[in-house]
C-alpha cells in the first residue's frame, strides 16, 4: 500500500513548498517523496508516489485538489455526450512526467529493493470523473451503469486503454511490478461487479506487459474477491475487514495475497502492534506467495516509529528464506 504520506515529517517538508498536483508533476520531487519511506522505514519494495487521478488530467474533466477537500472534477462525466467527448489520450506526453519519476527511482534504488507502479481501476476513476469527487451513494455512477450501459461500457474501455498504456509505461520505465487499487469497487455487488466491471478488467490485465506481477485490489471486497479473482491479478489484495485465511481459500492458495493488517492498529502501541501482525502471519500459515501489508494506507496521524516497528517485526517473525 501507499507508503509516503504526511505521517512523515521529510514529506511534510516537501509539500509545504508545492500544491500536491505540483509535487506529482515535479519528477525529482516525486522521486524523492517515493524514496522516503525506503530509507527510512527499511521496507522491501518501494510504491511509486503519484495519484491514482492523474491520469483523468489529459480527458479535460478539470481536476482540482482542494486544501483539505481531496479532488474534485469540475466538468464530471454524467452522460452519453459526455463520454462521447472523450477521446483517445497520448499517455507518453500527458503523463510522461510519472515515467521520468519511475526512472529516476529507479536508478537511485540501485537494485536495493523492487519498484511498484500503480493506477486507479477502471471502475474507481470512472466513479470521481462521473460523481465529481468521494461519494457515499455512487447515485450518478449507478444511473449511468443502470440507465445507459452502452455509455458505461465506453467510458470503462476508454479508462482501460489508458490505463494499460499508463501502466506499462511504467513498466517501461522500471517498475517491476504493478497494483491497481480499485477503492471504491466494494460500492457493487457481486451481481453488478459481474456485469459492469469484471469483463473491463480481464481486458486491462490481459492488456499488461506479459511476466510483470499484477496485483489487483479494492476495499469493500468480501463479497468480490472470487469475482476479483475471476477478473485477473497474480495478488489478489486484502482489505482489513476481512480474514486472511478464509479469504485465501475463497481466492485460492494458488494465487499469491497481499495484507492485510488493519491501518490503524499502527496507533497502538508496539506491543500490540507485535499480536496483531503475528495474528495476521498466523493466518498466511507459512504459505508462499503471502505479502505482509497493511489492508489499506497509512492514517496521517500514525507515529513513524510505529511504522518502522511493524516492518522490523515482520522482518524478524517472518521466514525471509
Amino acid at each position: 500500500m501507499r507508503q509516503a504520506g504526511r505521517y512523515m515529517a521529510e514529506y511534510r517538508a516537501i509539500r509545504a513548498r508545492s500544491s500536491f498536483l505540483e509535487l506529482c508533476k515535479n519528477s525529482d520531487a516525486a522521486a524523492e517523496v517515493t524514496l522516503q519511506p525506503v530509507d527510512k522505514l527499511g521496507v522491501d519494495a518501494a510504491i511509486l508516489f503519484a495519484d491514482i487521478l492523474l491520469i483523468v488530467e489529459p480527458f479535460g474533466v478539470g481536476l482540482t485538489f482542494g486544501a483539505g477537500e481531496g479532488p474534485s472534477i469540475t466538468r464530471p462525466v454524467r452522460g452519453e455526450a459526455d463520454v462521447a467527448r472523450l477521446g483517445p489520450i497520448d499517455v507518453a506526453s500527458s503523463l510522461g512526467f510519472v515515467f521520468d519519476t519511475v526512472s529516476r527511482v529507479k536508478k537511485a534504488l540501485a537494485g536495493r529493493v523492487p519498484l511498484i507502479g500503480f493506477a486507479g481501476a477502471p471502475f474507481t476513476v470512472a466513479s470521481y470523473m462521473v460523481e465529481g469527487g468521494a461519494s457515499r451513494d455512487y447515485l450518478h455512477v449507478k444511473r449511468l451503469m443502470y440507465g445507459t450501459p452502452q455509455a458505461w461500457d465506453r467510458l470503462m474501455e476508454t479508462l482501460v486503454d489508458a490505463t494499460a498504456r499508463y501502466l506499462n509505461g511504467q513498466i517501461a520505465a522500471g517498475a517491476e511490478a504493478v497494483q491497481v487499487f480499485d477503492s471504491w469497487i466494494g460500492t457493487l455487488s457481486p451481481d453488478d461487479y459481474r456485469a459492469f466491471v469484471l469483463p473491463h478488467m480481464s481486458a486491462l490485465f490481459s492488456k499488461l506487459t506479459p511476466g510483470v506481477p499484477a496485483i489487483h485490489f479494492g476495499t469493500g471486497t468480501a463479497a468480490l474477491l472470487p469475482l476479483m479473482r475471476e477478473a485477473g491479478g497474480d495478488v489478489i489484495g486484502l482489505d482489513w475487514r476481512v480474514d486472511l485465511a478464509e479469504a485465501w481459500a475463497r481466492v485460492g492458495h494458488d494465487v499469491a495475497v497481499q495484507g492485510n493488517l488493519e491501518p490503524a492498529v499502527l496507533l497502538g502501541d508496539p506491543v500490540y502492534i507485535r499480536k496483531r501482525a503475528q495474528r495476521v502471519l498466523a493466518a498466511a500459515g507459512g504459505r508462499p506467495g503471502h505479502i505482509f501489508n497493511l489492508g489499506h494506507g497509512i492514517h496521517k496521524d500514525t507515529p513513524v516509529e510505529h511504522v518502522k516497528a511493524l516492518v522490523d517485526i515482520v522482518h524478524e517473525l517472518s521466514d525471509r528464506r
